[in-house]
């Protein structure tokens, strides 16, 4: 049997890029929570104008 994997991990730095591009040394899950919080504000404010993704640098 074959292993199931997500399509976008598959394609993941061949055709498709990360949604984020930060780098971080020791506040690493600080910015990892705030891009998170980030994300979320944005999605609640353009929840119906047809936004289909949300990139971070």
């Amino acid at each position: 049997m074959g292993q199931k994997i997500h399509p976008y991990g598959f394609r993941l730095g061949v055709i498709a890029d990360h949604k984020s591009k930060w780098f971080a040394d020791r506040r690493y899950a600080d910015y990892v929570i705030e891009d998170d919080r980030i994300r979320n504000f944005i999605r609640e404010r353009v929840r119906h104008s047809g936004v289909s993704r949300i990139d971070i640098e």
